[in-house]
């Protein structure tokens, strides 16, 4: 376990669209996560290691043999086997791997841990097991692992917070990671403390600053529901048209803003609109469903979807963007309710030796 201190230039966090060795995945165990609505959960997680283990590794993280066995049997019912697949027994108090899993990045064509710390997003108490999982990854695939530290502290960072062009630029929201009261994930930080961690660690030059999430978001402000790039200069950003509804005027804020931030070589952001569905409300309580919280696979494109009129409007919407691999939905109206969906669930491991290293 080391710090990193080496230059900027050397680091490389690959954006998700480059080639993956293989995506992680925590398989639900956890039945608080869907309080009365577990039992289809292990279906979707199916359907979603069918479209991934297509061309690349699905690494399940999974709680015991006896589970093992049921994971199994699972996949043999729904994807007709286990191909591709590999199992690593390890406890965890939940199955979100893309804010407990490590950060992979490339330096000098080797890829590398970046642990940052893990809070229970700065919310819940039962993250404690959550903790090892770095470690854990680390010893398995022999793989170097660096603590994120600044100023004598671990750094917080959960990976649904950002998101990176591949060229330097990463996004972000003042929400998520400056909040001082509702979610404080690194208390005193400022944008500029943000701004060396991200560069020193990530080799991010430049970082954007978007306003709030989506009414819902339990996270206090996550990216990955509210903007993403789809390629070098193309980002998505989800947009509401019922003035009435309670995400119209921060995403038509946020909308202004991205329109006047420029990326890592100065040039203007190609921005195209990801509508929203109409609420999902399940016991009184409005979830974070959004189109943006879309994972590319090496073999697809998987976009939630919500038996929603926009479902197919988002699917050609992205399809029109993303042409060298299909865009497909996973149906995630049960899935919502643990309030995250496929982005949240999942995290991609690139490929030791990736196809791009930029200049930066």
């Amino acid at each position: 376990m080391e710090h990193l201190t080496r230059e900027k230039n050397d680091i490389y966090l690959p954006p998700e669209w480059e080639r993956h060795e293989a995506t992680w995945l925590g398989w639900p165990h956890n039945k608080e996560d869907w309080p009365g609505k577990y039992t289809p959960i292990p279906w979707v997680y199916a359907e979603i290691v069918k479209h991934i283990s297509k061309e690349e590794k699905v690494r399940i993280v999974v709680e015991s043999k006896q589970q093992e066995k049921k994971i199994a049997n699972v996949l043999k019912s729904a994807n007709g086997g286990t191909f591709n697949v590999e199992l690593f027994q390890f406890k965890t108090d939940r199955g979100w791997m893309r804010d407990s899993c490590p950060s992979f990045i490339n330096i000098n064509n080797k890829i590398e841990l970046v642990n940052f710390k893990f809070n229970g997003w700065a919310k819940y108490s039962d993250f404690k097991k959550d903790t090892g999982l770095p470690g854990y990854i680390s010893g398995k695939l022999m793989l170097k692992k660096n603590i994120v530290q600044y100023e004598k502290r671990h750094v917080v960072l959960e990976g649904g917070s950002i998101d990176v062009n591949g060229r330097g630029t990463l996004i972000t929201t003042e929400e998520c990671l400056l909040d001082e009261n509702t979610q404080p994930r690194n208390p005193g930080f400022t944008k500029k403390d943000y701004e060396n961690v991200f560069l020193q660690y990530l080799g991010i030059k430049n970082v954007l600053w978007l306003g709030k999430g989506i009414a819902g978001d339990d996270t206090h402000g996550h990216i990955d529901d509210l903007c993403r790039f789809v390629n070098n200069k193309t980002a998505v950003l989800v947009q509401e048209k019922n003035n009435h509804d309670e995400n119209f005027k921060p995403l038509l804020e946020n909308k202004e803003r991205l329109g006047d931030l420029k990326l890592e070589d100065g040039s203007k952001i190609e921005i195209v609109d990801l509508p929203m569905p109409l609420p999902v409300i399940f016991k009184g309580q409005r979830l974070p469903a959004s189109y943006a919280n879309f994972y590319f696979s090496n073999a697809a494109v998987l976009m939630p979807t919500f038996n929603d009129p926009n479902d197919r409007i988002a699917l050609g919407i992205l399809s029109e963007l993303i042409k060298d691999r299909p865009v497909i939905g996973i149906h995630a109206l049960d899935l919502v309710w643990g309030l995250g969906t496929i982005h949240c669930l999942t995290h991609e491991q690139p490929l030791r030796k990736p196809e791009f290293t930029p200049s930066l």
